[in-house]
């Protein structure tokens, strides 16, 4: 960090800060783009080496490594911490939890994870001197030893990447966050040019951000057609429920397209706070609400507008008129009149009422719309929405009150107003558990279906292609190099592809020994491996030139040996070592990050919604799901006919006899919800 200002001597402080600010690198434009020749494991010494300064060396704390970046946001300092976790020595957990729900369970454990923070509290400071700025990092650096630091999610930003080039983006808060400039948007700016220019492989993000107290992924996907993040490319990644791309896909075209037709007032029924919330936004823009899209995409639009500063009447400009302007002047004349006659506020209903038979609809709402803030000899007109009842209003105010009204004031409602107006449609229209009630009851099922789907898609994913992070090097091979382990059963783990750069002339021995090195300094169980053959071209001498079989780029499948059993329990796979089974109702085969709860008998996990669990109840003690209930009755019955056929008592008897014997044995109770448990003792 950044901080402090020596007010003692202030003309020297001046110019050491100027000094600082012209070497420091600028926010909005770094780190400056790569090649993307290189990999992960590679790109990362070197940026560190390049751009930041070791604050946290490894002999003060072996597990950890800390490193400071210090850029350039106008008059002050953006500090950008690199935490280097060892894995093996770490006092944190060896397994990933990010990495089990997104599919990446089967990955090697990696020796090394890369920590990439800008911290809240100090992660925006005055400019001050070099030696000031040492110092207060010497100070600070101790933090990152503490675990509770690197699970802090009040960080502005936060993200962790594995040595093998996978990642995670943990934690972006903007302004609401905490940050005194930086917006949301700027950082994540920041960290996809961060993520390129280090050659990152794939980042997944569980997206659970909110937005005003709502949904940000349901809002933002009914809206623009994907979450929030996929302006940045960040696409579906895994769906909780056994949900897939597909589905969500489907989810989000079948609530942008929704019809907003049957929540239009119309004349046979008493209006609602709905109908008029609806028809306000309407009146302020030139395009017809005609779907969900339509109208959650005007309200955040208009949110965007009033936070940039940007005058939001540029929403109804430039449109083409099928009348002139004296047309409109006469109307809005006469509608000033009506005003003038009346001292309260009047409806915009009250005004088409009284103004209809002067002037076609589209001229009503045209003049309507630029109404507020309209001069005249005797006042302005102020527009405003009324929420107690729900309508648009009008009234001419006299000139001496227009120093307190602003601009936006006259057309436009507050932003408080405009975020409270979004609140209301996002739970009337959007939310499964808070919706109004539809006139279709087959309309309002697809709309929850539609939003529970889209609220259970949390984890969406970046790619970055390999083709973007092999450019062709002169006089170089580059190969991705799979590996396949020669006293390992085949399956998992699912070891992913190690890219390998390696000068024109080299040999097959070359290509076996930068395999070797690599793996080994990627994995921890790969700590003693030793590559040995290509298993496409058999025992092919080591001397051998490498260009003549692969050219200058591709994949090439190698298989090795580990000299020592080092870690290949442990440190086998990312998911532990403890091993697990889920098979849900839902169709769910793996762990997703939602409550789940085992059966007592079979040990296999399933969703506790599934199961007809609310997330506000607690977990039954004893649980045994209904594979294992259908056997036990099964075999219940089975008994319970043998022993009536053998038997030479009385039918009864014995059907009372089975009955009671199966209640004592097995002590079953099925509940309502298809949740079967143990009565507790």
């Amino acid at each position: 960090m950044v901080l402090g200002v020596n007010h003692d001597r202030k003309p020297k402080k001046r110019r050491l800060s100027r000094s600082l600010e012209e070497h420091l690198p600028d926010f909005f434009g770094f780190p400056p783009p790569s090649d993307g020749a290189q990999p992960f494991r590679k790109c990362i010494k070197e940026f560190l080496g390049r751009h930041a300064r070791l604050t946290l060396p490894p002999s003060l704390f072996p597990t950890l490594m800390a490193w400071r970046i210090a850029l350039r946001l106008d008059l002050s300092t953006v500090s950008v911490d690199v935490v280097e976790e060892d894995v093996t020595t770490s006092r944190r957990p060896v397994y990933c939890d990010h990495c089990r729900v997104v599919g990446w369970s089967g990955h090697p454990v990696c020796r090394k994870r890369y920590h990439f923070i800008i911290r809240a509290d100090k992660g925006e400071s005055k400019m001050s001197s070099d030696a000031d700025a040492e110092a207060e990092a010497d100070d600070e650096a101790t933090i990152y030893q503490s675990n509770s630091c690197l699970d802090d999610n009040k960080h502005l930003l936060h993200a962790v990447v594995h040595s093998n080039g996978f990642g995670h983006l943990l934690t972006l808060n903007g302004r609401e966050g905490g940050s005194p400039s930086l917006a949301g948007l700027h950082i994540m700016d920041f960290w996809d040019r961060l993520s390129e220019s280090l050659s990152v492989r794939k980042v997944s993000v569980m997206d659970v951000s909110k937005k005003y107290g709502l949904e940000y992924r349901l809002l933002h996907a009914v809206s623009k057609g994907h979450s929030w993040y996929g302006d940045w490319g960040y696409h579906f990644g895994a769906g909780c429920y056994a949900l897939t791309q597909d589905a969500y896909r489907k989810a989000v075209d079948t609530l942008s397209a929704f019809p907003l037709s049957p929540f239009l007032f119309h004349s046979r029924q008493p209006p609602t706070r709905l109908h008029a919330v609806i028809s306000f936004y309407q009146s302020l823009s030139n395009t017809e609400f005609a779907t969900f899209k339509d109208l959650f995409s005007c309200l955040l639009s208009l949110l965007r507008r009033m936070r940039s500063s940007d005058h939001p009447h540029s929403l109804a400009s430039n449109i083409l008129c099928a009348w002139t302007r004296n047309d409109v002047e006469c109307l809005q004349q006469a509608m000033i009149k009506l005003l003038l006659a009346s001292a309260a506020w009047v409806s915009r209903r009250a005004l088409e009422g009284a103004m209809c038979k002067a002037a076609s609809s589209e001229l009503l709402d045209y003049s309507l719309k630029h109404l507020g803030g309209k001069a005249s000899v005797n006042g302005f007109v102020r527009s405003r929405f009324n929420p107690s009842s729900t309508v648009v209003e009008y009234r001419l105010e006299p000139w001496t009150s227009m120093n307190s009204i602003s601009d936006m004031d006259l057309n436009y409602p507050s932003k408080e107003q405009v975020i409270c107006d979004l609140k209301f449609l996002y739970e009337s229209l959007l939310h499964p558990n808070t919706m109004t009630i539809y006139k279709h009851q087959r309309m309002r099922d697809q709309v929850i279906d539609s939003a529970t789907k889209l609220l259970d898609c949390k984890q969406f994913m970046k790619f970055y292609k390999p083709e973007k992070m092999t450019v062709e090097i002169p006089r170089a091979i580059q190969l991705w190099c799979h590996v396949q382990l020669a006293d390992q059963p085949k399956g998992e783990p699912v070891i992913p592809p190690e890219l390998v750069v390696l000068p024109h002339n080299a040999t097959v021995a070359d290509l076996k020994s930068a395999a070797t090195q690599a793996f080994q300094e990627v994995y921890v169980m790969f700590k003693r491996f030793q590559a040995e053959k290509l298993v496409e071209y058999g025992s092919i001498a080591d001397s051998f030139t490498l260009k003549f079989l692969v050219g200058s780029g591709g994949s090439i499948l190698i298989e090795g040996k580990c000299q020592a059993k080092y870690g290949l329990t442990r440190f086998r796979l990312e998911r532990g070592v403890e091993t697990w089974t889920v098979d849900c109702t839902c169709g769910a085969k793996d762990d997703d990050g939602e409550r789940m709860l085992a059966c007592d008998t079979c040990s296999v996990w399933q969703h506790t919604r599934c199961l007809g669990i609310d997330s506000s109840n607690a977990i039954p003690s004893k649980f045994v799901c209904m594979r294992c209930t259908n056997s036990y009755q099964k075999t219940d019955y089975n008994s319970a006919k043998q022993s009536n056929s053998a038997s030479l008592s009385s039918t009864s008897y014995c059907r009372g006899k089975a009955k009671a014997a199966a209640t004592d044995a097995c002590g079953l109770r099925l509940t309502s919800n298809l949740t079967v448990a143990f009565d507790v003792l």
